[in-house]
């Protein structure tokens, strides 16, 4: 019956970034996905490696928000190819975001505290140095130095290097074996052609976003009231645009939030895809898909003054971004972990914040005294039956019936 240190549920970037710290520590582990790597929140993120905006925004740079600050610079390291885990074939689709204003005052106050707040502040662009996208804007156009990455990519680029430790399983065929102090020992999943296999493991993890709840049900239906949540989630519903546009990325600051936040990438017919993100991703839960699409073309038109949006094309789409529970509802500050015996329940909480989640949960298995077990390479033959897992597509591959902004105005008011 083979044994593992670790079993990681959840093949996005918090499940991956972690199978490599540790595996890199020296844990046997290996990472089970329900569906495809990437699927669900980190495919369908902006690839923005934030490093406080909203924060500060929003008036919260406190000790912990703080921690946030510091993120960008370990991707940049990853990025560069210069300390573990090696990101170096990551596609970076900016290694920077513009940040700009419209001309309201809560525009104005928003862009001083972004300027006050960051642990590497924007910086005004000198007039030469503005995109033609945004030469018409209001006020000074700064650049801040966060990266935006191709999520696609990094799922692609973290799978890599540990690609024989990574496996597929069908939730409805999966099973839990605990001892008597509720501990669990192993779990049981079926083989490519069916036959159970059980695998003995000292803790598990899980890292599933949304799906961490079905999961944790499976193994522990009562440790929490009905009445106390453990997770909470939170809904976009995400614009997109393709056609004639330029590459960017950057934010529109209006106050305490970004009225918009812009990143681009190219589909699979070479052209340019646009992620209308911010604000306008927050009101769009309220909104059916072509409301939301005349929503944000509006926006957009006045966020980024002379655009021409005629013969692009449009569509949304939406996703639950899952959390640790918090008193108050708002979004947490950090990486949450839930310990209970030798099971944690994991969020990264953004996209940004996969490293420090990937050294904690490394630090709470030494804290329950799980220690790597020595082992060679060949403990792994006994997965190799195991089924593997596609990549996800990103969103703009996948959603269908995309309309232009003439064909809206045709269709009306129908949902």
């Amino acid at each position: 019956m083979p044994g593992v240190d670790l079993i990681i549920f959840g093949g996005g970037v918090a499940g991956l970034w972690t199978l490599n710290e540790a595996s890199r520590q020296g844990y046997r582990c290996i990472l089970l996905e329900a569906f495809e790597l990437g699927s669900g929140q980190t495919i369908a993120s902006q690839g923005i490696i934030h490093g406080g905006l909203k924060y500060t925004l929003q008036g919260m740079m406190t000790g912990s928000a703080q921690r946030i600050r510091e993120m960008p610079l370990i991707w940049r390291k990853s990025l560069a190819g210069k300390q573990l885990p090696d990101l170096s074939q990551t596609e970076i689709r900016s290694n920077a975001c513009y940040l700009w204003r419209t001309e309201s005052l809560s525009s104005r106050l928003g862009m001083i505290g972004a300027k006050m707040g960051l642990h590497v502040a924007p910086h005004n662009l000198a007039p030469e140095e503005i995109p033609e996208l945004l030469a018409q804007c209001p006020g000074s156009i700064a650049i801040m130095e966060e990266q935006v990455i191709s999520p696609r990519s990094l799922i692609a680029n973290l799978s890599h290097a540990f690609a024989d430790q990574i496996f597929k399983y069908e939730s409805e065929h999966l099973t839990f074996s605990l001892d008597e102090n509720k501990h669990i020992t192993s779990i049981q999943i079926p083989t490519s052609d069916g036959t159970p296999l059980t695998i003995n493991t000292a803790a598990v993890l899980f890292t599933a976003g949304k799906g961490n709840e079905p999961l944790r049900n499976l193994v522990r239906p009562q440790s929490t009231p009905a009445n106390v949540p453990f997770m909470q989630k939170r809904p976009l519903h995400m614009a997109l645009v393709r056609g004639a546009l330029p590459q960017f990325s950057g934010h529109c600051v209006d106050g305490a939030k970004t009225r918009i936040t812009i990143t681009s990438d190219t589909d699979s017919q070479g052209r340019t895809v646009w992620q209308l993100g911010g604000q306008v991703a927050e009101t769009g839960v309220t909104m059916n898909r072509l409301e939301l699409i005349r929503h944000a073309a509006s926006e957009l038109a006045a966020s980024v003054p002379g655009i021409d949006l005629s013969g692009l094309e449009w569509n949304t789409y939406t996703v639950d971004r899952a959390e640790g529970a918090t008193k108050t509802g708002l979004r947490p500050e950090t990486p949450q972990i839930l310990r209970e015996g030798n099971l944690f329940t994991a969020w990264p909480t953004k996209l940004a914040f996969a490293p420090r989640l990937a050294t904690e949960l490394c630090e709470n298995l030494h804290a329950i005294q799980v220690e790597p077990t020595p082992a060679e390479s060949s403990w792994k033959a006994a997965f190799s039956s195991l089924p593997r897992p596609l990549l996800a597509q990103p969103p703009w591959e996948t959603v269908e019936d995309w309309v232009s902004l003439d064909r809206l105005s045709a269709l009306g008011s129908v949902a």
